[in-house]
C-alpha cells in the first residue's frame, strides 16, 4: 500500500523496544475515539467512543497494554440521565441524532467525559459533562448541563495550570472557561483557529507542553478527506501558529486499506512514550465496503521537548513500543474480542454490551419468564425495525436488542420459539445499520401452498435499504417450514464469510444438520449511505458540511407490523455471537483473538 504523506517513518522509535499489534484495537463501530492515560489507576488507559442513538450509551473501555480492551462502564446507563435520548429520532428518519463525540479527561481522582447531545427539530446540541471516582460503574454521575455559547459539538476539557477549567468546541475552534460545578460559561468566548483551511475544523483537544498550547483538530470531514492538523501558542487565547508540515496525520490521497483517519487525541504512557488514538475506516480508498463504519486505531508518535508531535501512519499490522501484555483488568465487562455465549439464566441481567436503539420500553423485555426459563422473551412492538412516521419511541418502544459486530468475520445465531397468530407478526435477527438499512431473516405466518388461505410458518429474508436508495439488494426470499420443525426452537444464524457478505441460514434445533440458507447479502447495503445522516451534507451554523457514520449491530427483533391483534411473544434462546477474523487488508485476514 501507499504511504502517507506528512507522517514519520517507521523508524522514529527504537525497533529493539517495539512489539507488533493489530488495528483496529477497539473494532467495530467505535467512532471519535478519546483516551485518557491514569498511572494511578495501576498505569490503565481508558477510551470512551461515540453511542449515537445506542443505550446504554458512551462506551468506556479499559485497557494495560494498549491492545487488550475490556468494556469498563457506560456513563449513560439510566433514563432519567437523558430523557431525551427515549425520543430522538422518532420515525424513520432521523437516525443520527443521540450522544456524538466526547473527550475523557482525569484529574485529582476523578474522571470527567464532557459530550454533545444532537438533535435536530430544532438544532440544539446539548454539552453534558459527567464525573466518576470509579470507571468500572455503569451511569456516571450528571450529567451537569453546561452552557454553550454558540450552540456547538465536539467539546474537549482543559485544565491550565492554575486550575481554571476550559471547554473547546466546534465548528471552528471557540474555548471558554467553565464552572464545572455549575456548568456556567465565565467571561467571554474566542475563536482560536479555524483550521489549515480545509473545510469542517471539529474535534479539538488541548494540551499543554513545554510552555506552549497545542490544539490538535480535525478537517476535511469523516469521509476520505480526513485529516488531523495541529496549531500552538504561547497563550491559550492565541494566536495560534498552524504546523507548517500539516496535516500530520491522514490517509487521503493513498491507496491504503486505512481510510477517512481523524479525530484523534494524544496521550503519553508511562514510559514517556507518546501514542495517537484516531478513528479510521476499513474501506480502502474506494469507501464503498465498510460496514463496521468508523473504528478506533492506534499509531505511535514522537513529541520532543519544544517540537511539533511526529505521528506514524495508521497501518493494519502495526508495531510500537506497547506495555507488556496484560489482561489483569477490574471490573465486569467482556473484553471486546470475547464470544457471546448467552443463556438468559433466571436472576441474570442482559449482558453489558447489549444495547438498544434508544432508551427501551422495558416492559417489552423479560428474562427467564417462569414458562420459558432460560429464554428472552420479547413482546412484540408496534413498529418493525424500520418504524413509520406516526412512532413514538417513549410510548411505544421497539422490540429489538444487538451488540455490536466486532470482526470481519463473525457467526451470530439464536433459537427462536416463535408462534405468531396472524400474518402481522414477525421476530428474527437483523445486520442492523440504522431503521433505514437493515438485514432480516425472520419467522412469519403466511398463506400456505395448499390451500392460499391457511397460514402457516415459513422463514424469510428481506432487506430494508431506503436509506442507500441506488443500492442493488435481494428480492425478498420466503420458505415454508418444514412441519417436522416446528415442535422444537429454529436456530437463526447470519455469518460474515468475508467483508464483502452476510450469508443467512436456519436448522431446526433437532435437526441441527438439516440447515437451509435462506438469503444472502452485500456488506454495502449497511455501509454508509443515508442511513447516517439521509445521504446528504448537512450544515452546521456556519455552513460547514459534514457527514458521520454509524456502524453495524447484530440482533433479534419482535414486531406486530402494526397489527394490534398480534401480541405473540417470541422467545431467544442459546444466543451466539462468535468472532472468527479480522480484515488488516483487503482479503488479508488475521485471528480476531490476535492481541
Amino acid at each position: 500500500m501507499a504511504g502517507v504523506g506528512h507522517t514519520a517513518p517507521a523508524t522514529e522509535v527504537s525497533s529493539s523496544k517495539r512489539r507488533e499489534y493489530i488495528n483496529p484495537i477497539i473494532p467495530g463501530w467505535n467512532s471519535d475515539p478519546s483516551c485518557v492515560f491514569v498511572k494511578e489507576h495501576d498505569n490503565t488507559l481508558f477510551c470512551t467512543t461515540s453511542s449515537f442513538l445506542a443505550y446504554p450509551g458512551v462506551p468506556v473501555y479499559a485497557c494495560k497494554d494498549f491492545t487488550n480492551w475490556k468494556l469498563a462502564s457506560h456513563a449513560i446507563a439510566r433514563p432519567d440521565q437523558l430523557p431525551e435520548l427515549a425520543t430522538s429520532g422518532g420515525g424513520p428518519g432521523q437516525q443520527s441524532e443521540g450522544i456524538w463525540a466526547s473527550t475523557i479527561r482525569y484529574r485529582n481522582g476523578t474522571f470527567y467525559l464532557i459530550t454533545s447531545y444532537n438533535n435536530w427539530r430544532p438544532w440544539s446540541p446539548k454539552i453534558l459533562l459527567f464525573r466518576t471516582t470509579d470507571p468500572f460503574k455503569d451511569g456516571w454521575e450528571g450529567p451537569l448541563r453546561m452552557e454553550d455559547p454558540g450552540d456547538d459539538i465536539d467539546p474537549d476539557l482543559f485544565w491550565d495550570d492554575d486550575g481554571k477549567a476550559y471547554v473547546s468546541v466546534a465548528a471552528g475552534i471557540y474555548i471558554w472557561e467553565a464552572d464545572l460545578t455549575t456548568g456556567k460559561a465565565i467571561g467571554d468566548t474566542f475563536k482560536v483557529w479555524n483550521g489549515t483551511g480545509d473545510r469542517n475544523p471539529e474535534g479539538p483537544h488541548l494540551y499543554k507542553k513545554d510552555d506552549f498550547y497545542y490544539l490538535l483538530i480535525g478537517e476535511g470531514g469523516t469521509e476520505t478527506n480526513h485529516s488531523v492538523t495541529i496549531a500552538r501558542s504561547k497563550s491559550i487565547r492565541g494566536p495560534y501558529e498552524g504546523y507548517e508540515k500539516n496535516p500530520i496525520l491522514t490517509a487521503k490521497n493513498t491507496d491504503n486499506y486505512y481510510q477517512t483517519v481523524g479525530h484523534a487525541d494524544l496521550f503519553e504512557d508511562a514510559s514517556g512514550n507518546w501514542w495517537t488514538v484516531a478513528l479510521s475506516t476499513r474501506s480502502g480508498p474506494e469507501w464503498l465496503n465498510y460496514p463496521m463504519g468508523r473504528e478506533t486505531v492506534l499509531t505511535p508518535a514522537t513529541w520532543k521537548k519544544g517540537e511539533w508531535p511526529v505521528i506514524e501512519p495508521v497501518r493494519g499490522k502495526q508495531s510500537g513500543p506497547l506495555p507488556p501484555i496484560n489482561r489483569k483488568v477490574p471490573g465486569s465487562g467482556p473484553w471486546i474480542d470475547e464470544p457471546d455465549v448467552v443463556d438468559f439464566r433466571p436472576g441474570s441481567a442482559l449482558p453489558r454490551q447489549f444495547v438498544h436503539w434508544r432508551i427501551p420500553k422495558e416492559d417489552l423485555f423479560t428474562i427467564s419468564p417462569p414458562d420459558h426459563p432460560n429464554a428472552l422473551r420479547m413482546s412484540p412492538s408496534r413498529v418493525n425495525l424500520t418504524s413509520d412516521a406516526t412512532y413514538q419511541p417513549t410510548e411505544e418502544g421497539l422490540g429489538f436488542i444487538a451488540r455490536k459486530q466486532t470482526s470481519t468475520k463473525f457467526s451470530f445465531s439464536v433459537n427462536l420459539s416463535f408462534k405468531p397468530t396472524t400474518s402481522s407478526g414477525e421476530a428474527g435477527i437483523t445486520v442492523f445499520l440504522t431503521q433505514l438499512q437493515h438485514i432480516d431473516l425472520s419467522i412469519v405466518n403466511l398463506p400456505g401452498s395448499s390451500d392460499n388461505k391457511t397460514l402457516a410458518p415459513h422463514l424469510k429474508f428481506g432487506v430494508e435499504a431506503s436509506g442507500k436508495p441506488n443500492e442493488t439488494v435481494p428480492e425478498t426470499n420466503t420458505i415454508p417450514i418444514p412441519r417436522s420443525w416446528l415442535s422444537h426452537p429454529i436456530n437463526l444464524k447470519v455469518e460474515a464469510v468475508d467483508e464483502y457478505k452476510y450469508v443467512f441460514s436456519a436448522a431446526s434445533t433437532n435437526h441441527a444438520s438439516q440447515v437451509v440458507r435462506v438469503g444472502d447479502a452485500d456488506a454495502t447495503i449497511v455501509s454508509g449511505g443515508s442511513g447516517p445522516f439521509t445521504g446528504k451534507l448537512w450544515r452546521l451554523k456556519e455552513g460547514f458540511a459534514k457527514l458521520i457514520l454509524t456502524g453495524t449491530l447484530v440482533g433479534a427483533f419482535n414486531t406486530k407490523n402494526g397489527n394490534e391483534a398480534e401480541t405473540a411473544p417470541a422467545y431467544f434462546s442459546r444466543w451466539i455471537y462468535t468472532p472468527i477474523a479480522q480484515a488488516v487488508d483487503e482479503g488479508v485476514y488475521v485471528s480476531a483473538s490476535h492481541n
